[in-house]
């Protein structure tokens, strides 16, 4: 199983790129694939063709009207592990004894 974590974000669009990032996250979130949003991109979690085909979904519509984009992406890839969006901060919570925030 493959985390993928990426951000992706037109330039020249001023400083707002909300309504482009919410494109996006319409497109992850129909995809059926486990993800979690955070302030700076979007983890999605699942076979390395899935979550990439995500990611080109997602390039590709916001292409139609964005002439640059900026996408960074970071993998890591664990053989024989699901679940690992919740289990990764379950395992650094249960070293402190306490809850994080999120």
């Amino acid at each position: 199983m493959v985390l993928l974590e990426f951000s992706m974000s037109p330039l020249g669009k001023g400083e707002s790129v909300g309504k482009y990032v919410a494109r996006s996250l319409d497109i992850i979130d129909k995809s059926g694939i486990p993800y979690r949003l955070n302030p700076m991109g979007t983890v999605l979690e699942g076979e390395w063709d899935d979550v990439f085909d995500v990611v080109r979904r997602c390039y590709e519509r916001m292409k139609k009207d964005c002439n640059r984009i900026s996408c960074t992406i970071k993998v890591d890839y664990r053989k024989g592990h699901a679940g690992r969006l919740q289990s990764k901060v379950a395992s650094i919570e249960k070293r402190l004894k306490r809850s994080v925030k999120q």
